[in-house]
C-alpha cells in the first residue's frame, strides 16, 4: 500500500506551495496528487508526533508565519485556521517540542518563536520569543544572528537551536506551563564556520553540526543530562582538491548509525560519510551527484533504505536506493517539483 509524502517549495520562486504525493513502498517512486498554495513559501515541514497534523513555516519577510494542516485525509491536507505570525522574519525550520511549535527565524535578529498548539492540532498565538545575540566575521552573512534550525534532542528535554550568524549552538529549556524558552548553554564553534543544521546519532551520545560557510561537519559529544555539546572533530564533505562555491545544507544519519549523508549545494552532490563505532568520528567515503541543482534538503525514508533530495534550482525531487553495505546512494527516479525545498514522510 502506497504511503504519503509532503513536499514544500518556494511560491516566490515559482513553486506550488505544499505538494502531496504518494510513495511506492517497493520502488520509492513518487507520484504527485495535488498542491495547495494556501501558505506562501512553505519551505520547511514537520508533523505532530501522532501524525495527524502537518506544520509548515511561511518563510516571508519582514514577518514570517507558521501554519497547521489537518491530515485527517492524508491525500488532501486541510488548512486549520489562518497562518499565525511568529514575530520574526524568514522562519526556515520548525519542530514540535513539549506541546508547542518552535520556529527558527533567520532574518536579523535571528530568533526562536514558541507557539501554542491546541487540542485539535491548530496553532494558537505566540507564547514567547527568544532573540539571539552576537555576530561573526563574515560581514556579508554574519552581521547579526541568523537562527537556521531548531530541533528536539533524543531525550525530549532540550530544544537545540543552530545559529549561522553567531557560529554557535544554543541548548534551551522550555517551560511547558508558560511557553518561556531559556538558554541553558551556548556552544561556540570555529569562527566563520556558519552552522546551519544539526543531527543526532541514534545512540544519543553524539551530534553533528552541518556548517554552511565552510564545507565541514563538526562532530560533538552530547550529554543529555547536562544539555552539553562539546566539539571534538571536523570532517570535510568535499573531496580533496575540490574548490569553488559550495554551501552544504542538510545532514542525515542512518537508522543504524553506520553512515551519514550531507547535501552539497554548488558541488551538487551527496557526500557519503562513514561513522565510527558509537558515532565518535566521521570519514568522507565518496560523493555522488544529487541528480539536480542546489539540493536544499535531504531526507531518509522511514525504512532507511532510500534518500530523497529536494533540488531547489532544478525544481525536482530525486530519490536514491542506498547500498546497505557501502552507504552509497544510486539514483532511481525523479519528480518535477518547482523550487522544491523540503521532503517529509508522515
Amino acid at each position: 500500500m502506497a504511503g504519503h509524502v509532503y513536499i514544500g517549495s518556494f511560491t516566490s520562486a515559482g513553486g506550488r506551495g505544499l505538494t502531496t504525493a504518494t510513495v511506492d513502498p517497493d520502488t520509492g517512486a513518487l507520484v504527485a496528487l495535488g498542491d495547495t498554495a494556501d501558505v506562501p513559501n512553505p519551505s520547511f515541514l514537520t508533523a505532530s508526533p501522532d501524525g495527524r497534523t502537518l506544520y509548515t513555516v511561511s518563510e516571508t519577510e519582514p514577518e514570517g508565519a507558521a501554519a497547521a494542516f489537518s491530515l485527517a485525509d492524508p491525500a488532501a491536507p486541510k488548512l486549520l485556521g489562518a497562518p499565525v505570525a511568529v514575530h520574526g522574519g524568514s522562519p526556515t525550520h520548525l519542530t514540535v517540542h513539549r506541546g508547542h511549535l518552535l520556529t527558527a527565524n533567520y532574518a536579523e535578529p535571528g530568533s526562536v518563536s514558541v507557539l501554542a498548539i491546541a487540542a485539535d492540532g491548530s496553532l494558537g498565538a505566540l507564547r514567547s520569543l527568544l532573540e539571539h545575540e552576537g555576530d561573526g566575521p563574515n560581514q556579508e552573512r554574519q552581521r547579526g544572528p541568523h537562527a537556521h534550525a531548531v530541533l528536539t534532542d533524543p531525550s525530549g528535554r532540550w530544544a537545540v537551536s543552530v545559529d549561522l550568524g553567531t557560529d554557535s549552538v544554543r541548548v534551551c529549556e522550555l517551560d511547558p506551563a508558560t511557553g518561556e524558552l531559556e538558554i541553558e548553554r551556548e556552544l561556540g564553534l570555529r569562527s566563520g564556520i556558519g552552522p546551519r543544521h544539526l543531527a543526532f546519532h541514534p545512540a544519543g551520545g553524539h551530534a553533528y553540526v552541518m556548517n554552511e560557510l565552510d564545507s565541514v561537519v563538526t562532530v560533538c559529544t552530547w550529554d543529555p543530562e547536562r544539555g552539553s555539546l562539546r566539539p571534538v572533530a571536523e570532517t570535510r564533505v568535499l573531496p580533496q582538491g575540490v574548490e569553488g562555491e559550495n554551501y552544504p545544507s542538510e545532514l542525515v544519519v542512518s537508522h543504524d548509525g553506520r553512515f551519514a549523508w550531507a547535501a552539497n549545494r554548488g558541488h551538487n552532490s551527496i557526500a557519503v560519510l562513514g561513522l565510527g563505532a558509537g558515532g565518535e568520528s566521521l570519514e568522507l567515503l565518496e560523493t555522488v551527484p544529487c541528480g539536480g541543482d542546489w539540493p536544499r534538503d535531504l531526507t531518509l525514508d522511514p525504512s532507511g533504505t532510500r534518500l530523497y533530495a529536494a533540488n531547489e534550482r532544478s525544481g525536482d525531487v530525486t530519490w536514491f536506493d542506498v547500498d546497505p553495505a557501502t552507504g552509497v546512494p544510486k539514483q532511481a527516479g525523479s519528480l518535477d517539483v518547482p523550487a522544491a525545498s523540503c521532503v517529509l514522510f508522515v
